[in-house]
């Protein structure tokens, strides 16, 4: 079977002191702000453009989101536009260098005065909510709680609204920036007209669960109000998550940060989790309800394990039971929807070494080729195999999947190779087999001189006969024939992190025999491509790879130093390769750059490598840069000795 070049490519899918002066708000179009007596507190007067708000006023016309909610809820305050001029002054204002942090904080207390009695119109305002935002992030605590205080008399209002649940949000996350400091700070505010004190920051987020758990289905099925849920649970985990490493081929950490939170938190969670078994059915198949659930899974996972497993068994239990026609598990058909099978993609990754194996066994088995084919399920194939912990689990699915690697590669699902690839390596499990099926899958196994052919089939994703324009109705493979015309015209991004994976195997050698043997061009092609570029970084730091099996990887590149030098990914190529020279190497690729230096200094790209390597010492203090080289590669050699120790 050949892959055509509509088949070649995986495109996958992509499944906002008291008794100083301070900083105040600017008091007329275009001009510096001005430094006011300590006894007017900032206030400029209200009838000059740009002064401080006046109490807002009401809407007579609710907005599109307002005309979602009940018909006895009152319309939204709205900010005057004197009003939104002044705080868009205060924005410009905090993006300024202050004196001291004496000075920001003067000044935020000033503004926070101004904000009283406008809370709600500038949450639910598209500019002030902005400004809002950037004020809360450096708020003290009694500050944050007087604002929410106020917004919580109005959570749906608010949390519903596109403007305001980025308030909301902002200020939720606040919690663990101030979680050392006092709940409720005793600040001077002399338009206070209320005696009663805010409320700890504490109990406004228990206000806010409150209003969740009672309006729970619905909020979750807002496409605001889940962006607060989402948020609401990662706080009471006290587990803020890295929204990037949920993202596809995003790599670090998916934890962003972690601090410690009230016994009330942990029993808001478990009440809240508990909440998603009722409507299970709904989180499953719901885009956005589907995204709460996640989340939940997420710090469920790394704070409360036992509540994870248990609703992880609670979604397989009821996903398990629907009817559906045909033979084999009701859990297959979720596979395929893409909003469930990205559910069950989170309870594969959160699931206990026995939970998996069970998952495994009773739904996944015998069903792995025809999910892996699925347009959609092959990324749950995917992260069952990332998931897997041990090697008897993975030798099962190994043995399914491993002999019809072709048909997957046909069908341009190339995550579920690499996925394989990235196993075997982390387990030290079928590394061999691997290779030979992943050979037979490209047409280049048999006869043994079509191996040599591997590297350029594997990074262009093509089958040997394509690669090469052979007469595919052969009876029998030919040999390998050296075809000086047939050049590597490109780096697949999947081939390229296959051939990462295969650098850190046990024994590279396969792929180390055919990378060179690769012509000049061919390395210098993948050298310079953006995919290509990261190869070379696995050669250089596979610890299964000996310095002279890289050395005749590397000799090559010598002759393309100046073509390397002024490319982008190719300079990036040749400093990692300087960086692990010996002297006589560095000064052989200095030799060969300097007979060019002008040139290379006059190049945008070159000009760094020309200043990284000294190359104006190499031809004019030779001594001095030969010394300077010698202490370079002994500290390098020491760093390296201390990481691994």
């Amino acid at each position: 079977m050949t892959m055509g070049a509509d088949q070649k490519k995986f495109t996958g899918k992509k499944r906002p002191h008291q008794g100083e002066k301070s900083r105040v708000p600017p008091t007329q179009e275009g001009g510096p702000p001005k430094r006011p007596h300590q006894s007017d507190k900032s206030r400029v007067p209200p009838t000059q453009e740009g002064g401080p708000p006046k109490r807002p006023k009401t809407e007579a016309k609710k907005s599109n989101d307002e005309s979602k909610k009940g018909p006895h809820e009152s319309p939204l305050p709205r900010l005057d536009p004197k009003s939104v001029g002044y705080f868009r002054r205060v924005g410009e204002t905090l993006q300024q260098d202050f004196e001291s942090e004496d000075d920001r904080a003067l000044f935020v207390r000033n503004v926070f005065i101004e904000v009283k009695g406008n809370e709600l119109a500038l949450a639910t305002d598209m500019s002030g909510s902005i400004v809002l935002q950037k004020l809360l992030s450096v708020a003290a605590s009694a500050q944050l709680c007087q604002v929410l205080d106020v917004l919580g008399k109005s959570w749906q209002n608010v949390c519903w609204h596109r403007s305001g649940a980025h308030v909301v949000q902002t200020a939720l996350l606040q919690y663990e920036r101030l979680q050392n400091q006092k709940a409720a700070e005793e600040e001077e505010d002399e338009d206070d007209d209320e005696g009663d004190p805010c409320r700890s920051l504490e109990d406004l987020i228990l206000s806010l669960c409150m209003e969740v758990k009672a309006k729970f289905l619905p909020y979750n099925q807002n496409t605001h109000g889940s962006f607060i849920v989402r948020t609401l649970l990662q706080v009471l985990a006290g587990t803020v998550l890295n929204q990037e490493a949920s993202k596809k081929g995003s790599q670090g950490p998916t934890v962003k940060s972690e601090f410690e939170v009230p016994p009330s938190f942990l029993q808001q969670l478990q009440e809240m989790s508990g909440l998603f078994k009722g409507h299970i059915g709904v989180f499953a198949t719901h885009k956005l309800a589907s995204l709460g659930m996640q989340t939940a899974l997420q710090v469920l996972h790394r704070k409360s394990p036992s509540t994870c497993a248990a609703l992880c068994d609670d979604v397989i239990a009821y996903l398990s039971s629907r009817n559906v026609s045909g033979d084999g598990s009701a859990l297959l058909v979720f596979l395929k929807d893409e909003t469930s099978s990205r559910l069950l993609e989170k309870i594969l990754e959160v699931s206990k070494k026995k939970q998996l194996r069970r998952l495994f066994e009773t739904h996944f088995e015998g069903h792995l080729q025809a999910l892996s084919a699925h347009h959609i399920a092959n990324y749950t194939v995917q992260r069952l195999i990332r998931a897997v912990q041990t090697k008897k689990l993975f030798s099962k699915l190994f043995e399914e999947l491993s002999p019809n690697l072709e048909d997957v590669l046909a069908k341009g699902h190339m995550g579920v190779i690499t996925t394989l690839a990235e196993t075997c390596k982390r387990l030290e499990s079928h590394q061999t087999e691997f290779v030979t099926h992943l050979m037979e899958a490209f047409h280049c196994s048999s006869p043994i001189s079509r191996r040599v052919t591997c590297i350029p089939l594997f990074l262009s994703l093509l089958t040997y006969e394509t690669y090469y324009k052979i007469d595919e109705e052969e009876e029998e493979p030919s040999e390998h024939k050296d075809n000086p015309d047939i050049k590597l015209q490109s780096v697949n991004y999947h081939g390229s992190i296959l051939l990462q994976h295969l650098l850190h195997f046990e024994d590279p050698a396969p792929v180390l025999h055919s990378l060179g043997n690769m012509t000049d061009a061919d390395l210098h092609t993948i050298a310079c491509s953006q995919a290509g570029s990261h190869i070379f970084d696995a050669l250089l730091n596979s610890a299964t790879i000996t310095e002279k099996q890289r050395k005749k990887v590397l000799r090559k590149l010598r002759t393309h130093c100046m073509e390397l030098a002024c490319n982008k990914y190719g300079s990036r190529v040749l400093d990692r390769v300087w960086g692990a020279s010996t002297m006589g190497v560095k000064e052989e690729i200095a030799q060969k750059l300097v007979e060019r230096l002008r040139e290379l200094q006059n190049d945008p790209i070159g000009h760094h490598i020309a200043r990284n390597f000294a190359l104006t010492h190499f031809v004019n203090r030779r001594k001095d840069w030969q010394e300077h080289q010698q202490a370079e590669n002994k500290r390098r050699k020491m760093f390296a000795d201390i990481l691994e120790d």
